[in-house]
Parts: C-alpha cells; structure tokens; sequence
C-alpha cells in the first residue's frame, strides 16, 4: 500500500504545480502526453513553452516497473534486478537571461529484494547572480530541512555542490540546492518519515519559484545578456548529458527520450574560449560557480 501511497503523491504533486506555474506564467499552458514505458507502466510528460515567463519547461511524472540492466545493476549495487520507480521531474527554463533555470525532483525507488528510498532535491540557475536571491534561496531550502533533521541542510547542501557539478569546467552548475539519494528508513528514521520530508520539499517549489519569476520577469535586458544566457544554457545541457542521475536512468532503463530529454532548453550556444571581462556582471556570476560558498552568509 505505501507503494500506492507515494504514486498518487506524485501524480496529485505534478497536478498541482503544473496549476502554480500556468497561473505566474499566464501566457501558456502544459501540454500533456501520456506514454507507456517498455516494460510496464508509463507516464504523463507535462511541457508548457512560448508562455511569458517560461520559453521551455517541464513537469514529468512517471511509475514504472521493470528490471534493471546488468550496468545499472551494479551502478545501484542491487542483487535483484527488479524494481519499481516512481517520481515527478522538473525543469523550467526562463525566456529572460534575468530570470534563474530550476530543476527539481522528487523520487522513490523500490528494489526487488525489498530494499526502498526516496531522493530529491532542488537547485537554482542564475544566469547572473543576484546574492539576496540565493540567499533566501537557501535559507527557504534550510528551514524545510530543518523541519524535519538538524543535519538535512548541511548534509545535502553539501551533496547538492558535489553533485551539480561540472567536473571538467571545474565550476558549479549554479548556486546549488538540496539533493539527496538513498534515503533509506533507519532505526531513527522511518520510511514514512522521509516521505514526509520530501513531500515538504516538493511544495516548498513553486512558492518560491514562482515568486522569483514575479520579481525578474521585467527586468531590463539586451543582446549581451541573451548570449551569456545561452552560453550558461550551453553549461546546463553538458551538465544533463554527462552526469545527470536521471539521465542516465532513463536512458538505462529503456525510458521515453522525449520526456528524458525534455530538460534540455530550446537554444543554447558554445563559443570557444570566451572569458569575461574584468570587472563585468559576467565575471562576478562565474565567481560564484564554485563549491563551499555559504549562501545563508554571502557578500
């Protein structure tokens, strides 16, 4: 039954936000698309583009069972291949280069032998970032956390900074988030518990959100800012194609590629060798793509 329980979760949670985000928006509103996946189960792909806010988003929600590949087996360290996976993902992308990219997701996996977790997390993408932004950002991020263990926030805010993390740029995706995985019931922590968390997670989104598309959506921009949008856009799709969990899952699992990939932007560019100039609003958000940074006490 608590299988049941986190699906009809996730599949009221896509409902939800889908309905927040078409109301800030107010321009469009999501497509749906229903799909089966190749072994058993399926999902609803949710996409909202051309709205006056969001050019290109998603909300993905999915249930599947099936057994998991000998590569994938071993990547979870799992002895039984079977397995049942349900969760919602997003990700949203901004027409302005003055409004942020987010990603959020929240997850349960459920192995053959019995073995069961949640993940998740949220993280935030400036184009160029705004400290008090990421400020409450973080300090919202740390009190759904702290709702619920005194450790979550430092935990995976630490997790969040070595997970969105682009290994060979040697720079962070953004100014980072929560992200945990494995969430397992403990001999102080039930399973029921953890859902609980991350069900706070997964409401605590679009308020926040939503409130920062408000505050950015008509800010002034020019050509200069749309092309380091791109170029930071250009970041996004390396970080989606090399490390992303998900991604890899998907794909790894035989997973629908127009809701795998549906977290990619419209348009995005590679300009070799760029460097910003000195002193520039360009320069001061790359000086900020990096790890460790205590946003809860940023100058």
């Amino acid at each position: 039954m608590f299988r049941e329980e986190v699906e009809a979760f996730m599949r009221q949670f896509q409902s939800d936000l889908c309905q927040a985000l078409e109301r800030c928006d107010g321009g469009a509103t999501f497509s749906t698309d229903t799909w089966e996946h190749a072994e058993e189960g399926g999902g609803i792909s949710r996409v909202i583009q051309g709205g006056n806010v969001l050019e290109k988003g998603g909300v993905n929600f999915s249930a599947v069972k099936g057994q998991l590949s000998p590569q994938f087996l071993k990547m979870l360290e799992m002895p039984d291949a079977n397995y049942f996976a349900t969760g919602v993902s997003v990700v949203l992308h901004p027409h302005s280069p003055m409004v942020p990219i987010t990603h959020m997701n929240v997850r349960y996996f459920e192995g053959g032998n019995g073995q069961a977790w949640f993940g998740g997390g949220i993280d935030l993408t400036p184009i160029y970032v705004d400290l008090a932004q990421a400020q409450a950002f973080h300090e919202q991020m740390k009190a759904v956390c702290d709702r619920h263990h005194p450790s979550y926030y430092a935990e995976f805010k630490k997790w969040a900074d070595d997970y969105f993390y682009n290994q060979h740029r040697d720079e962070t995706r953004g100014v980072g988030g929560i992200f945990f995985d494995r969430l397992m019931a403990t001999d102080e922590i039930s399973i029921a518990e953890r859902f609980a968390f991350v069900r706070d997670v997964a409401y605590a989104f679009a308020p926040f959100y939503t409130s920062i598309m408000n505050q950015n959506r008509d800010l002034p921009y020019g050509e200069r800012e749309k092309q380091w949008q791109l170029m930071r856009r250009g970041r996004y799709v390396e970080f989606n194609l090399v490390y992303d969990r998900g991604t890899k899952f998907g794909l790894l699992t035989k997973g629908r590629i127009e809701s795998i990939l549906m977290s990619l932007p419209s348009l995005a560019s590679w300009e070799y060798n760029f460097i910003p100039e000195p002193g520039s609003p360009e320069e001061k958000t790359q000086h900020y793509l990096k790890k460790e940074i205590d946003w809860l006490r940023v100058q």
